[in-house]
């Protein structure tokens, strides 16, 4: 865009890509903060650096791109992603109607706060790597609604989105009618993901929960294998207090004889996973006893690490992603594949090295530790609660070595911002505080106040706008030089990071 410094390329006047309000109207009409802006791909590395996201746009052909639109725009009318009535009697009795589609392909559902769409797509990667037919379900969408259903490992197409809409639509209007409150759009794209798998059909299932796990939507599922990522304290209007009360909610997806694969967790955590998983008579593998990081060491683009799985040790892992936690996640993804094909209980042979070398060279994760842009170097991260701060400050520090790094902070007014702030401090030379389109995004000025009493009045800036943030971090970043190593990092809100994206090129 023509107003970030330092971008050679002149936006197209006639493309109407580069309409910033335009774009961002269109591709913000959801919740920021349920999920993580990422999107994978199953490219595989190259010497030209890790593995781009292949993430879809909007339709070429017109008439497509208008059905689409009216597609989302009767979801729109559904109670967004915001509001929840914690129940799962309505998707429950859409499935009854639909035939139980769900019930037509085993599943691996995973819950947790931080960590677990990329281990989604990790998860996505090693089964398709071993030959299996996959159905990925997560969100929210980076460009285009149709990335939170993922068949092989892509998109489905905007066709296939709009038939599988227009297939289930009489049926979820059926449902409505008998409820006392109408489906959610989420509930909606959740009955549409299981349909589709069902039509594909997909040989397993692999689906993150919205939010929680009792009674999320996705919940209506028998997970052959539950993953439960790192929990912290977020959404705690909604999901308890401590990471016990949280855990509590999210045990809900470990069902009767699952394999539970456990990331490390807090204490209070752990004891709340490991009691459900005796009520359940399901079998648990803790990760830093059955299975774990054996080492890492950081690599370009990334990091080498090896992992102790269930059946043995896997070394020399390319992994084109930065920072430990997505060393763990890695981790739990290699746990979670070898309890599905029944490595360490059926049998005692690990899976096959060189797959499981493919398949984490092909794991992208766009707006996680992404770079977007250099001299100076943009770095883009969707951290929003304090938990993702503090690692995504750990693996900046790892992976970049700034010289200075300027961040570039918006965030939503329902969060723990202050927290935020202070994981990020040590690391920031200075940060521009700033606010995006959605309406949950905390106004500047009241973030700048917050901002001033972590960092110091002298190290904060204030630009209310994203590009005037993005154009003021990078010439602070630039008065280090263009050889001095200054860096700017963008973070604070699933939305800013999306948002900073298109500012940038990306997508």
């Amino acid at each position: 865009m023509s107003d970030i410094p330092g971008q050679n390329d002149q936006p197209d006047p006639s493309d109407p890509a580069n309409d910033f309000d335009e774009i961002i109207a269109a591709e913000t009409t959801r919740d920021p903060d349920l999920a993580v802006i990422e999107a994978g791909s199953r490219t595989l590395r190259t010497q030209g650096g890790p593995p781009q996201a292949d993430i879809p746009g909007r339709p070429a052909d017109p008439e497509v791109d208008k059905a689409l639109r009216e597609v989302e725009a009767e979801l729109a009318t559904r109670w967004g992603e915001t509001k929840l009535e914690p129940s799962v009697a309505r998707i429950a009795a859409l499935m009854d109607v639909l035939g139980e589609p769900q019930r037509s392909y085993p599943s691996i559902h995973i819950t947790g706060t931080n960590g677990k769409t990329s281990t989604a797509r990790m998860i996505e990667a090693l089964l398709g790597a071993f030959e299996l037919r996959t159905g990925r379900y997560t969100s929210p969408h980076v460009q285009s609604i149709t990335e939170r259903i993922s068949l092989d490992g892509a998109a489905i197409s905007a066709e296939r989105f709009i038939e599988t809409y227009q297939d289930i639509k009489p049926y979820v209007e059926m449902v409505d009618a008998r409820q006392e409150y109408r489906l959610s759009f989420f509930e909606v794209l959740t009955g549409m993901a299981y349909a589709a798998f069902a039509d594909a059909p997909v040989d397993v299932a692999v689906v993150e929960v919205g939010m929680g796990g009792s009674w999320d939507a996705t919940n209506v599922i028998d997970g052959d294998v539950a993953v439960v990522t790192p929990i912290d304290l977020d959404h705690t209007d909604r999901l308890g207090s401590t990471p016990g009360e949280i855990a509590t909610e999210k045990a809900g997806i470990v069902k009767q004889d699952a394999t539970v694969i456990l990331a490390q967790q807090p204490v209070d955590a752990a004891q709340v996973m490991l009691k459900k998983a005796v009520d359940v008579n399901a079998t648990v593998a803790r990760e830093g006893l059955e299975f774990g990081v054996v080492a890492r060491q950081v690599a370009v683009g990334g990091q080498l690490v090896t992992l102790r799985g269930l059946g043995g040790e896997y070394t020399e892992i390319y992994l084109p992603l930065h920072g430990a936690h997505q060393a763990h996640n890695a981790a739990v993804a290699l746990a979670a594949v070898e309890a599905f094909f029944g490595v360490g209980a059926q049998r005692p042979e690990p899976l096959d090295i060189d797959t499981v070398r493919k398949a984490f060279a092909a794991v992208a994760s766009p707006g996680r530790m992404e770079v977007v842009r250099r001299s100076p170097t943009v770095v883009l991260d969707a951290a929003h609660n304090p938990a993702g701060a503090r690692v995504t400050a750990e693996a900046v520090g790892e992976a970049f070595q700034f010289s200075r790094l300027i961040g570039v902070v918006g965030a939503s007014g329902d969060k723990n911002v202050r927290g935020l702030l202070e994981a990020f401090e040590p690391v920031f030379a200075e940060v521009v505080v700033t606010q995006n389109s959605s309406h949950r995004a905390m106004d500047a000025d009241e973030l700048a106040g917050i901002a001033v009493e972590v960092f110091g009045e002298d190290r904060v800036q204030v630009e209310p706008r994203l590009p005037d943030a993005l154009e003021a971090a990078i010439t602070l970043a630039e008065e280090e030089g263009e050889f001095a190593g200054g860096g700017v990092l963008v973070t604070g809100s699933v939305i800013t990071v999306g948002e900073a994206r298109l500012l940038l090129g990306k997508g």
